[in-house]
């Protein structure tokens, strides 16, 4: 499988996943109009969430947060990522994430 199928399987599988979970969700179309405020995957209830989608075996956590950061437009970015045979791993920077233990959901 090559890398942009196996990426947009994996957003699939995400969606998928998401949607299972309680939280509709679609992949979005990267084609034209690129990643600034165009998050990988958009779901119901999470639209506080910039979802940048990796499914690779080897990542560069610090590129891919970069690049959820860039296009995240005000959303809170995050990088959901996996590899084969492993469960999905969401990373997110610690400030974000203890809003979101606190009940604040998105960025002020």
């Amino acid at each position: 499988m090559n890398c942009k199928k196996k990426g947009s399987a994996g957003e699939r599988e995400l969606a998928s996943l998401l949607t299972e979970a309680g939280f509709p969700a679609h992949r979005n179309d990267q084609r034209d109009v690129g990643g600034y405020d165009n998050p990988d995957i958009s779901a119901e209830g999470l639209e506080g969430y910039h979802f940048e989608v990796k499914r690779v075996e080897r990542l560069n956590i610090g590129e891919a947060m970069h690049q959820a950061e860039h296009d995240a437009a005000g959303r809170v970015p995050l990088v959901a990522h996996r590899r084969n045979r492993q469960p999905w791993l969401v990373t997110m920077h610690l400030t974000d994430w203890l809003r979101l233990l606190r009940g604040g959901g998105g960025r002020p």
